[in-house]
């Protein structure tokens, strides 16, 4: 079966599936890659169901654990990468826009990245225990369809900071009609969960607000790593609501 360039572009990008691309895409196709962000995140919440459901018979800690290791592996940690140099840039760029994206460019990892890294691994961790010892598996399908619905709703309306580069590209080449038609079909087929899936779209917009007015206060716009922050950040924001709803 022949999937779409754009699709594959999507998988390629945000999982560590072995995809191979015929060529170097068009920035056309790349822009349209976008479009597919959300489906990939179903998907993705797709494995993690049937690997609760594969590992229903073992205690949940250690269930807990192995399904967020399987998080962080299929995405192969593009987006903790992205959390991590926005936090140290944001910290050490001490209110000061070139100051900061100059320091989301520098490889090395701080120990403020290092503490939001483990606190939000902490906090998913802590999430998913408490939800699969009660049952409520709909949220492996929320948070990764809603943070990467995130993304795409941030680069379709938030200026890119950084001239040249695969993000810049993706920005600029998103359908605009088109993606807000997937982000309708992402928030309906959200709302199919019932309660859970409107406590689930209500806090992930009410984080991507606070998350892109800070971004436009500091940056003026938005750039990859601080996309990927955000997804992190709205995976991680619907999960913990989702468990203290319990």
């Amino acid at each position: 079966m022949n999937l779409p360039l754009p699709l594959l572009i999507a998988l390629q990008f945000l999982t560590r599936l072995p995809i191979r691309l015929p060529g170097m895409p068009a920035p056309r196709q790349l822009g349209r890659s976008l479009l597919w962000y959300p489906l990939v995140g179903l998907l993705l919440g797709a494995v993690l169901l049937a690997a609760a459901w594969l590992l229903s018979g073992v205690v949940v800690p250690l269930a807990a654990a192995l399904l967020l290791a399987l998080w962080v592996l299929a995405s192969g940690g593009l987006h903790l990468d992205g959390l991590a140099d926005t936090v140290d840039a944001w910290v050490g760029g001490y209110g000061d826009r070139e100051r900061t994206l100059a320091l989301m460019k520098d490889p090395c990892c701080g120990p403020m990245a290092v503490a939001a890294l483990v606190l939000l691994l902490l906090l998913k961790f802590a999430a998913l225990w408490a939800l699969l010892e009660a049952g409520a598996w709909a949220a492996l399908l929320l948070a990764p369809l809603l943070g990467r619905a995130g993304v795409l709703l941030l680069l379709l309306g938030t200026p890119y900071v950084r001239e040249g580069g695969l993000g810049s590209a993706l920005a600029a080449h998103v359908p605009q009609r088109a993606g807000w038609r997937v982000l309708l079909a992402s928030v309906l087929a959200c709302l199919l969960a019932g309660w859970a899936g409107l406590l689930a779209v209500a806090v992930a917009a009410a984080l991507f607000v606070l998350v892109r007015r800070a971004l436009l206060q500091r940056l003026g716009g938005t750039t990859g790593d601080s996309a990927g922050a955000l997804l992190e950040l709205l995976e991680c924001g619907v999960l913990v609501a989702l468990a203290v709803a319990l």
